[in-house]
């Protein structure tokens, strides 16, 4: 048996990747899980005079994406009609919404996410920067693919006829999904490169070299680029985020300040968001259930800690704070319990 001292080291030394996916989920598989259980239990349950809402959160919330997947083919094998026709039906509101979205998979949740804020007058750029800075090269192929078998149309496309200068070139390399992943090899050489090159494209020059802090910023490893902005500093009477705010403004700016918090640290980014979404008055559900539901079998406990860290309150209390009723439900289920 090793000790809790030896998997310590061994995940720091190896850093998240020798951990199974679902280490930091708050949803993880069921246990004793029948699909066609649950189907039946749905089936009653969307069935029932009044319809029976909790019954529908405790299963859907409380399975994994996959388990859902299986359940929604069970659905349908059994009333030969698809389960979130019948749970659009039944449910309204962001309950509704955050159920729909819970049956997605995670590619066909984003892909459909991006084309929402693409679709009709305006771009909802907050939407599109967030779930393109955010995302893994593995996560944003699969994204590509689902956005071309559900919309016939490139993903790439939708995004160059609704954004443009700068701010279509940043999100178009990032959409790609061709950022270096290899991490294994720290290039002092190419970290101090880097970091003169973003100071030379940008705070040292009249006005903004941005190709340049788009190559950088799209292609290098996390890993490495955190290293590139903790250098910049040696160079750079401002840090990377000062200097974007300098440098560059509008949709850009807000690209630019999004990638580096999430290059810098992903679980606090989500943190900030959700915290933005609950603060002050009104609620921004949008952002609120679209985090829940997207992080909930990715990193949600690291998300929480940081939560917890930053606002001294638990992101489970914010959440009973500002929602009610089985939406309520729904999301303190995803956030997976009080820290």
């Amino acid at each position: 048996m090793s000790t809790v001292h030896e998997i310590l080291s061994k995940l720091t030394l190896e850093g998240d990747h020798a951990l199974p996916p679902s280490a930091y989920a708050t949803v993880k598989a069921y246990g004793n899980f029948d699909a066609d259980r649950d189907a039946a239990a749905l089936e009653t349950a969307i069935k029932t005079k009044g319809v029976d809402e909790v019954t529908i959160v405790n299963i859907l919330t409380n399975r994994s994406n996959e388990q859902r997947q299986d359940i929604a083919f069970a659905y349908q094998r059994r009333t030969k009609k698809e389960l979130s026709a019948a749970l659009k039906s039944a449910l309204s509101g962001h309950l509704e919404t955050t159920i729909l979205g819970l049956l997605k998979t995670p590619a066909q949740y984003d892909a459909s996410e991006l084309k929402g804020s693409m679709k009709g007058l305006g771009t909802d750029e907050d939407t599109l920067i967030e779930i393109i800075c955010s995302r893994t090269n593995p996560e944003l192929n699969a994204i590509n693919r689902a956005y071309r078998e559900m919309y016939k149309t490139e993903l790439e496309k939708d995004i160059i006829s609704d954004t443009s200068g700068d701010f279509r070139k940043l999100m178009v390399a990032l959409a790609k999904g061709r950022r270096n992943e290899d991490a294994s090899v720290v290039d002092y050489e190419l970290i101090d490169q880097d970091a003169r090159d973003l100071y030379d494209a940008g705070v040292k020059r009249k006005g903004t070299d941005v190709p340049k802090w788009i190559n950088i910023m799209t292609e290098r490893s996390v890993p490495h680029l955190q290293k590139v902005f903790e250098r910049y500093k040696s160079y750079s009477p401002y840090d990377m985020l000062e200097s974007i705010k300098k440098e560059v403004k509008g949709d850009l700016e807000n690209a630019f300040v999004n990638l580096v918090q999430c290059i810098q640290n992903k679980q606090l980014y989500f943190a900030d968001r959700l915290y933005d979404s609950m603060k002050g008055k009104g609620t921004r559900d949008k952002v609120l259930i679209r985090i829940m539901v997207s992080r909930s079998e990715v990193d949600m406990l690291k998300i929480k800690s940081e939560f917890k860290r930053k606002y001294g309150k638990s992101l489970y209390y914010f959440i009973q704070q500002d929602t009610k009723g089985d939406y309520q439900r729904a999301l303190l289920n995803l956030c997976g319990g009080e820290d």
